[in-house]
């Protein structure tokens, strides 16, 4: 029986979504600036064209100007690199996103580290991370910051509580791990970052107050691994196969839901959880971007 609380990402998300709609009508009725977004796409994966649609959507919803540059998988590391700097230079380009992962033969480093720290909206330049990492003003990692937002909007008291991430990618579980320790709303959590090399991973998702599991893999977690009471927060999505579903296979999150919402008190879906939060919080860093060439 299930007992969770659903964290609806989706709700929250098409709420935020109004708001920044809203500024985002403000700054161009009073300055004449529209907010920018360029995307580049490399390839065709079938994940990564999805999530592009899906943000330009959304983009659409909030009166944000996208400008998607979609290229092959051949094209080279030196061409990706110029496509990177033309949205630099293009001043009705508010914030880059490069959609990853990238094809092999392309460095992603350098091309994210190519791009302009003042568009970096996906928050992943040395710049954005250093300035996260001290605490100065930067674009948050866009998942990350959307965990934490549904934290504070659910009324989860974060501070002095336990929080476990499952996961050290830089996209997720290392942010994520630094917001939730900082001392700031939604944070000054004491955080243990669990990975691969981990002992005995249930030992330590059972002492979790806040369980974030990030690990890219289904089922990595199951309701015997999960403190009852905790609140779970789910960022996996993966593939499985359904035969009962047109497409021949369905979303689960690195969480197995039905056991582990039997103990959580709160859980987030997959899907309809963080991902909504995730490309929300990337229409409010270009918003933030646009906004300061007001000043």
């Amino acid at each position: 029986m299930k007992t969770a609380t659903l964290l609806d990402g989706k709700k929250l998300a098409a709420s935020l979504r109004a708001d920044i709609a809203a500024q985002v009508a403000e700054l161009k009725a009073k300055h004449g600036i529209t907010p920018g977004l360029g995307v580049i796409l490399i390839g065709a994966d079938p994940a990564s064209v999805s999530y592009v649609t899906a943000k330009e959507k959304a983009c659409g919803e909030a009166g944000i100007h996208s400008q998607s540059l979609r290229v092959p998988a051949e094209t080279t590391q030196d061409e990706a690199l110029a496509l990177v700097r033309r949205m630099n230079a293009d001043p009705l380009i508010h914030g880059i996103l490069v959609q990853l992962p990238l094809p092999r033969h392309i460095a992603e480093e350098a091309v994210i580290n190519a791009i302009a720290p003042e568009k970096d909206v996906d928050g992943f330049t040395p710049v954005n991370v250093g300035r996260m990492m001290i605490g100065e003003d930067c674009f948050l990692p866009c998942t990350p910051h959307g965990i934490i937002q549904m934290l504070i909007s659910a009324g989860v008291e974060v501070s002095g509580k336990h929080a476990v991430v499952v996961g050290r990618s830089n996209i997720v579980g290392k942010p994520v791990a630094h917001l939730l320790m900082r001392k700031a709303p939604g944070g000054n959590a004491t955080v243990t970052v669990c990975h691969t090399a981990t002992r005995d991973l249930p030992s330590f998702t059972r002492r979790a107050d806040i369980l974030v599991v990030a690990a890219g893999r289904a089922g990595t977690v199951t309701g015997d691994m999960v403190k009852p009471g905790a609140v779970v927060i789910d960022v996996g999505v993966n593939r499985i196969p359904d035969a009962t579903k047109a497409s021949g296979f369905r979303l689960v999150g690195d969480v197995d839901f039905d056991s582990a919402a039997e103990v959580a008190s709160l859980i987030t879906p997959v899907p309809g959880g963080v991902g909504p939060m995730t490309i929300t919080m990337l229409l409010h860093n270009t918003l933030q971007a646009a906004q300061r060439k007001k000043d």
